[in-house]
């Protein structure tokens, strides 16, 4: 019996190592699972359903094999693939969550997020997240040819890293505040849930904190990224290990 845990994939077709390393662990682990969980960042851009890409393509059929298996998955979407919708969800055969969502995880309720809403000390990017989430940015946004939106996305791409390693090159230390979650953020989510688990990827930090908010015991995990290797949490009734691949 265990339940899997994965993010911060960033699949496109300029890595294709690491997308035959995911499917690989969709067939052998995924078709196992008492269910899988990916909490963001699956594509490294999705500017639509519509794309007709060859690593989209793959990815939802090693998904749809997981859930034809009888294996229920479960989608958030991330900073890079907020756009991933309902078309790919049915083609998929995954279920889309809330960011944040609360989950039975063995008899045990479990916050889950992607984890950028935790990084609250980069407002320069939260006022990003907060308008690219707008309905109608979004509807506008699509209605757009596939190619501008494919440019776009590009663009957006390249002004991220350039903004990182500019902030990197200048403080490197405030970068690393800046690009981590925000320590009061994390406590306020605890307390406003009142629950003692949360698992979330984004930060790319993969690590389990035991921590105490107010005076509760509360445990934060955070998925690792799969620009190098797999990460994947494998949590059972009894435990949980956070694993690289």
């Amino acid at each position: 019996m265990t339940t899997l845990f994965i993010s911060d994939l960033h699949l496109d077709a300029e890595r294709p190592a690491v997308t035959e390393l995911f499917g690989a662990f969709m067939q052998k682990e995924g078709t196992q699972a008492d269910a899988l969980y990916i909490l963001g960042d699956l594509f490294e851009a999705w500017v639509g359903d519509d794309d007709p890409s060859d690593t989209g393509a793959y990815v939802a059929a090693r998904i749809r094999e997981v859930a034809d298996a009888g294996v229920p998955v479960f989608f958030i979407r991330g900073n890079r693939d907020f756009l991933l919708g309902n078309a790919f969800a049915r083609r998929a055969g995954m279920r889309i969550l809330p960011d944040p969502a609360v989950v039975m995880l063995y008899g045990k309720p479990t916050l889950l997020m992607h984890g950028d809403l935790l990084c609250t000390g980069d407002t320069a990017y939260q006022a990003f997240r907060a308008q690219t989430r707008n309905p109608a940015w979004q509807a506008q946004f699509l209605s757009q040819p596939l190619a501008v939106r494919l440019a776009f996305a590009a663009q957006a791409r390249a002004a991220s890293a350039a903004h990182q390693g500019g902030m990197k090159q200048n403080d490197k230390t405030q970068f690393e505040m800046l690009t981590d979650v925000a320590p009061a953020t994390v406590d306020a989510t605890f307390a406003q849930f009142g629950i003692d688990t949360m698992i979330h990827g984004h930060t790319h930090r993969p690590a389990i904190h035991d921590l105490t908010v107010g005076t509760h015991a509360c445990r934060r995990i955070v998925l690792g990224d799969w620009y190098e290797q797999g990460s994947v949490l494998r949590v059972e009734p009894d435990g949980m290990a956070l694993d690289s691949l």
